[in-house]
């Protein structure tokens, strides 16, 4: 068998297999000097040769810093004016070889030394640095120490600044040091004994902590100081359903001395609830006495808040109450207010040590306590000995429910089907102080399909005991009366060809002022209104024309961006059949408080400015066309309303031809088909049922409405029967 030869250049040969690798910081090989030639190789060590070449060694990633200090660990003594310790660094070295490390700066170093033996350093611009040797983790202990700065009242020391990350330093400091504070740093833990005080915070990395504290000369004294003290009782009565309530505000001021302990004594009756104060070491109540320990007791003011209870008789009754007292002041203020909760009248009587003050001029610390309003207000000076006491005769009233919102007015429009089905929608003028939402009583079978607040989208909840409609909205606090509106659907019975139905509205838990309701019935039935407790329009006085939904924006459409409008105008134009603009036609306003008139421009237009929130009727009177008018709740938006108005008298004058025996003249149309026209509510709701409500519902184009009234309504059901035959 004959062994495959492969002839390569000597001079490729010999590059691919003889150039070494050159590595960083070495020179290059010498190149060999042969003559150019051919080698004759086995094909197995040619590929042996390329993959040589091919897979070059990979070189090895260098660290990206050459050392680093993980941990560093400050402790230090002071003793007279100077401070002495070590700072405990931990950290590892990358790099191979010597490397340049920082340790500290700011300091001055006594001792240096890493594994148990010395370590030089290098001192340089105010940085100490140590040569290490790497990769490897190393653990260095220095020793340093600093003067301590004294200045008037305070003393402070600056530590190192080590280089590391994380840091923490321990500080023991001579007698019972108060007021440290730490600039650059965090104090975790003060412990103080034995004539000593440690403090343990956390450093700042990158800057040196610079750590003070307060010092006082220890100079003995010739005998004890007399402990000279003013007291400030400030004190709330709380009269609750079963119990007083008794907080005072003890403010007692240190004129001379420094006392640990202050001795308070208590009311009798009253028993201690609570405590507290900012200085307020630890309480002890011994009866009526209560010794309360201070912290800090060189401070110049101290404040306790002592809580007192006692239970009383149920209802009205008679108490006798004082005050805490201060033993030992020279001299004691006070100031004292009554407050209650529930209705009730408070006759409060003391002496003419006790006077009687404005609630108004009361403390401000002391109103912060209050929770109700006040009922009245004493002050008061107290001299050693002598005790001050207020007699208290309590009449408590039973409480009586206070109505938080209530409906001037209310618009009901319903449509009935063929089938059966009614569609209601239900428009409140409401007044509204706190009361979240109204619980609403649908027939049986009915749900509710949508609802609103001032125009604006807001949804139902269903509850247990009934759906709730909410009767305010996020970012929304009204001022003044705002429309609410729902629409629900109730499937009802199908008519037949004769017979009676009842219908009935929603029940809602609101008190309604004045109820107005419309039913549209489908043409081809003829009804008649049996029964109820419902008034029918004609007969109380109305023609019905005032139930238009507020709430509805296709009745009244809103203003669009581009038209000027402020709150509370109402702008619109005025045209003919035809669409053409009728200038000078009479706008009039009428309202509750009172009526005003304007004309419109050239171009049909008009604008009523400041006009008041309520129920308002805007009529349009011109000579030749027939007037109109429309009634509706104004809500105080901005509203646009425009008027068609037709020609008046010439259907009435003009005649046609025709075939002999016909008569074409238009009829004047009676009375009782005006007043069973339906109203604009109507269309209104077919344009909803076309294209705003989640549902689908047949309701009849044409058909003959029955307006009613009902004064008054309270939490009941509003009912109507009717007898109908179809046609």
């Amino acid at each position: 068998m004959h062994r495959r030869l492969l002839y390569v250049s000597l001079s490729a040969v010999l590059a691919l297999s003889v150039t070494p690798s050159v590595s960083a910081g070495q020179s290059a090989p010498p190149t060999l000097d042969r003559a150019p030639g051919t080698v004759t190789l086995p094909v197995a060590d040619y590929d042996r040769l390329l993959d040589r070449a091919a897979n070059q060694p990979a070189q090895p990633d260098q660290p990206p810093i050459p050392a680093i200090i993980a941990r560093a660990e400050v402790t230090g003594r002071v003793d007279a004016d100077v401070v002495r310790g070590t700072v405990r660094l931990e950290g590892e070295v990358f790099q191979r070889g010597a490397v340049r490390v920082a340790l500290t700066s700011g300091t001055t170093l006594t001792d240096a030394k890493s594994d148990g033996r010395v370590l030089p350093l290098i001192h340089d611009a105010g940085v100490d640095s140590a040569i290490l040797n790497g990769p490897a983790a190393f653990v260095i202990a220095l020793d340093w120490t600093a003067p301590v700065e004294l200045t008037p009242g305070r003393a402070s020391v600056v530590l190192p600044q080590p280089a590391s990350g994380t840091g923490t330093a321990t500080l023991d400091l001579p007698g019972e040091a108060a007021d440290v504070r730490v600039e650059s740093g965090l104090v975790t833990d003060r412990q103080t004994g034995n004539g000593r005080t440690v403090i343990r915070l956390t450093l700042t990395p990158g800057s040196r902590p610079k750590v003070s504290w307060s010092v006082r000369e220890a100079a003995a004294q010739a005998g004890p100081v007399e402990i000279r003290t003013l007291g400030d009782v400030k004190s709330l009565v709380t009269i609750g359903d079963g119990d007083l309530r008794l907080a005072s505000l003890i403010d007692v001021v240190v004129v001379r001395g420094e006392p640990t302990s202050f001795e308070i004594q208590l009311p009798a009756g009253y028993t201690l609830a609570g405590v507290s104060g900012p200085t307020l070491e630890g309480y002890d109540p011994k009866g009526n006495t209560l010794i309360v320990t201070v912290r800090e007791p060189e401070r110049r003011r101290h404040q306790f808040l002592v809580t007192l209870e006692q239970p009383h008789a149920a209802g009205s009754f008679k108490a006798d109450t004082s005050f805490p007292i201060v033993s030992g002041v020279q001299r004691e203020s006070g100031e004292l207010a009554i407050e209650g909760v529930g209705t009730m009248e408070v006759n409060p009587s003391a002496d003419d040590t006790l006077r009687r003050m404005d609630v108004r001029e009361i403390n401000p610390a002391l109103r912060s306590l209050s929770r109700q309003p006040l009922l009245a207000a004493f002050r008061y000076q107290r001299r050693p000995g002598e005790t001050r006491r207020l007699a208290l005769d309590v009449k408590r009233f039973p409480d009586a429910a206070v109505l938080s919102a209530i409906a001037d007015s209310a618009v009901a429009t319903t449509l009935v089907t063929s089938e059966g089905r009614m569609l209601t929608e239900m428009t409140l003028l409401v007044r509204n102080r706190a009361q979240p939402f109204m619980k609403v009583s649908l027939p049986p079978g009915a749900s509710i399909l949508s609802s609103e607040v001032a125009g604006e989208t807001a949804r139902p909840v269903s509850g247990a005991d009934g759906t709730r409609v909410p009767l305010l909205r996020a970012n929304f606090r009204p001022e003044g009366p705002y429309t609410v509106s729902f629409v629900y659907l109730h499937g009802g019975q199908p008519l037949e060809k004769s017979g009676d139905a009842q219908m009935a509205l929603a029940t809602i838990d609101l008190p309604v002022g004045l109820l107005e309701w419309e039913l549209f019935l489908p043409e081809q039935y003829s009804a008649k209104p049996v029964a109820g407790n419902v008034i029918p329009a004609s007969r109380a006085g109305t023609t019905g024309t005032g139930v238009l939904s507020v709430s509805n924006r296709q009745s009244i459409p809103t203003l669009s961006a581009t038209e000027e409008a402020g709150r509370g105008e109402i702008i619109g134009r005025v045209v003919d059949d035809m669409g053409a603009a009728i200038p000078g036609v009479t706008i009039t306003l009428s309202a509750a408080g009172g009526r005003r008139t304007v004309v419109t421009d050239r171009n049909g237009s008009y604008r009523l400015a400041k006009v008041a929130p309520g129920r308002i009727t805007i009529a349009s009177t011109i000579p030749g066309f027939h007037p109109g008018e429309q009634s509706f709740i104004y809500d105080g938006i901005p509203k646009r309303l425009d008027f068609r108005m037709a020609i008046d008298g010439v259907a009435e004058t003009v005649s046609v031809s025709a075939a002999p025996g016909s008569d074409l003249r238009r009829n004047e149309p009676r009375l009782d088909e005006i007043q069973q026209a339906p109203s604009q509510n109507v269309v209104n709701m077919q344009r909803k049922v076309a294209g705003v409500l989640p549902v689908r519902v047949d309701v009849p184009r044409a058909g003959t409405a029955y307006r009613f009234v009902r004064p008054l309504v309270l939490d009941d059901q509003t009912t109507v029967s009717f007898r109908y035959k179809r046609r």
